[in-house]
């Protein structure tokens, strides 16, 4: 019995099946994602999207959609599904779906009269090869099976347009074809693991609609590239392994194939499985490098997400090497202390005030994770120093230690924190000045570096630093704490205060090493509690806050304006665990369980199996943004973890 169930009576209804997505990447940078229907309702979804380092180092769609269909008799019914204007849909193939389900890959049933055919499908594990099973259960007369490519050769973001320049001639291949539509881009080979007759129809279907990007105020219609058609007779019981792939294969070895990457798969059969599978869909492995994804389909790396992410998508798997690999990397981009918002960008600003400091808190994890101070300090002790001083002397953006010992950082049009959304090039939450849980994550990080130069016997690093602590901490409550309020204001700039009730307060009550004492923290958590906690996360503004904005939806400005005054982010919430549990210990253990349980239900929403971006403020908060983003998966595996340590 699957783990994962969909309802088989609503699965041939397109609002049903549309919404539903799924995802696998290859750890290399590459993915496959569409809807549990088939029917590719963003322009970030395809059979094979590839990160081409030969062609720019981005990700380009190369087959779009691949339609079968199922011919008896000369009857031929298409089991394809493509969206045109005014809602039509053509073929229809998605009323023959009689049942979906994911064990360890995506399996759909279809069932045409007497003919019943699965359909299996994966992306191979660190290649740039997706493989389609198709295994014929029943028939009752001789059956030909067609299948029909529909090429993009695009980048993700951009959109396909029929033109001259494309090159429409095909190269023979073992049981298949090659092609590659313009220079520059390598060949896609589809080839069979038995042999096939082509024929070449070469055409353009032309306005194929994405419902996504329509919704979200993107160009959405595209043209895409069919060569032809592929025919091949199957017998009852018999299966046959399509391959899509940038190099050539073995066609004779691709059953084997499949059936060894099948078993390299994580079970998804738990609530934990799904989200450990999830999580290490954003590793990124190239040669000498491993780097973290935020999120799928169209985010690279972001170094504050990737420090937020990388101790519940490493550490709590027991993979230490990993965690390693992927800091040593982002070292690589460290300059005068701070590191780049994100990475792989030519001229990628510099401007994130808080992200060093994420560092020091994912050492931190690592730390109380292995036991290992001396190796830290050995390894990452120079960095961190490095980030130490360039904090204390001041660097880019003026970011720097003031009189008080706290930290700030100003620059005229730009947001520095993570509630970085802009309308008409200002940031909708500009956070000028010194913001609460960067001070915060500040007085956590200076006390665990003394902590490491301490367990090793740094004295000099001792001498210098140990004073500042207390400074810090006698400065934060000063600039921060209402006594009145009974919380933190969100960010600090001379005499301005912004007292709006945000998340970010939340992280100062959850570090290790608080500012703050008991009771404060106690308070912080009850306001959290009635004014910003949902079943999805936190709010990142109270709804009795005049400027709170409830659904994130409309036009690219509507949702940048709605990001962070309001809509939920899952990320926070291992943070309001972390400090519910610390303060109510196993009393509070009911009700944090509760919340990250009924995470649950998300497993078949959204896309399937993982957790996305963002959520809507206003119940019933419907997921937003990115399908599958890394902190959130994170830290709903860091809380799911934090509450069987109390249960242990």
């Amino acid at each position: 019995m699957s783990y994962l169930k969909f309802d088989k009576s609503r699965l041939v209804n397109l609002e049903y099946s549309l919404s539903r997505e799924v995802l696998r990447s290859n750890r290399s940078g590459s993915y496959v994602s569409t809807t549990i229907s088939g029917c590719n309702t963003r322009k970030y979804h395809g059979l094979l999207v590839c990160q081409l380092d030969e062609l720019d180092g981005n990700k380009h769609v190369l087959l779009s959609t691949f339609d079968e269909t199922v011919v008896q008799h000369g009857a031929e019914f298409n089991l394809g599904i493509h969206k045109y204007g005014d809602d039509y849909y053509e073929p229809k193939g998605h009323k023959y779906i009689r049942d979906f389900v994911i064990d360890r890959i995506p399996k759909t049933t279809y069932r045409v009269g007497g003919v019943i055919l699965y359909k299996e499908r994966l992306l191979v594990q660190e290649g740039q090869q997706v493989l389609t099973r198709y295994t014929l259960k029943e028939a009752n007369s001789p059956t030909v099976l067609r299948f029909k490519p529909f090429l993009a050769f695009r980048n993700v973001h951009e959109l396909s347009k029929a033109n001259l320049y494309a090159n429409t001639k095909y190269g023979k291949v073992p049981n298949g074809i090659k092609m590659k539509l313009y220079e520059g881009y390598p060949f896609l080979n589809m080839q069979f693991s038995k042999p096939v007759e082509f024929i070449g129809v070469p055409d353009w279907y032309n306005n194929i609609e994405y419902l996504k990007e329509k919704n979200r105020g993107y160009d959405y219609l595209e043209d895409l590239f069919v060569p032809g058609y592929f025919e091949v007779p199957i017998e009852k019981g018999e299966s046959i392994v399509f391959s899509a792939s940038t190099s050539e294969v073995n066609a004779s070895a691709l059953k084997a194939k499949f059936t060894r990457e099948v078993n390299k798969r994580y079970p998804r059969d738990t609530f934990i499985g799904n989200l450990v599978n999830a999580g290490q869909q954003f590793f990124v492995s190239k040669g000498e490098t491993t780097d973290l994804l935020a999120g799928f389909p169209w985010y690279g790396s972001i170094p504050r997400q990737t420090f937020v992410s990388l101790p519940a998508l490493s550490l709590d798997l027991e993979k230490s090497d990993l965690f390693e690999a992927v800091v040593d990397t982002q070292l690589k981009s460290l300059k005068n202390g701070l590191f780049p918002s994100v990475n792989g960008q030519h001229q990628s600003a510099y401007n994130a005030i808080d992200t060093p400091l994420w560092f020091f808190w994912a050492l931190q994890q690592y730390a109380n994770e292995t036991n290992n101070s001396h190796d830290i300090w050995e390894k990452y002790g120079s960095a961190m120093k490095q980030i130490l001083n360039a904090y204390r002397n001041g660097t880019s953006y003026n970011i720097k230690m003031n009189h008080l010992g706290l930290i700030e950082g100003e620059a005229e049009n730009v947001a520095l924190t993570w509630m970085d959304s802009y309308v008409d090039g200002k940031p909708v939450v500009q956070r000028a000045g010194m913001p609460v849980e960067v001070n915060a994550l500040w007085y956590n990080t200076v006390c665990f570096a003394l902590e490491l130069a301490q367990a090793v016997g740094d004295k000099a690093f001792v001498d210098e630093w140990e004073a500042l602590p207390k400074q810090i901490a006698a400065s934060f409550i000063d600039e921060f704490w209402c006594e009145e309020h009974g919380y933190l204001a969100d960010c600090v700039n001379g005499d301005m205060k912004d007292w709006s009730v945000r998340s970010n307060m939340v992280i100062a009550a959850a570090l290790d090493y608080s500012p703050l004492d008991r009771e404060k923290q106690k308070q912080i958590l009850s306001v959290a509690k009635q004014q910003l906690l949902t079943p999805r996360g936190l709010r990142t503004l109270s709804p009795r806050n005049a400027h709170y904005e409830g659904i994130c939806a409309g036009s690219i400005a509507n949702r940048e304006k709605t990001l962070h005054q309001g809509t939920v982010w899952p990320w926070l919430l291992q943070f309001f665990v972390e400090g519910y549990l610390k303060i109510h210990k196993r009393g509070g253990l009911p009700f944090v369980k509760k919340i990250v349980d009924g995470f649950e239900e998300e497993m078949t929403e959204h896309c399937i199996g993982t957790i996305p971006e963002n959520y809507n403020g206003n119940p019933p908060h419907q997921g937003k943004g990115a399908v599958s983003q890394a902190w959130s998966v994170a830290a709903l595996i860091r809380a799911y973890k934090m509450t069987l340590n109390f249960l242990e």
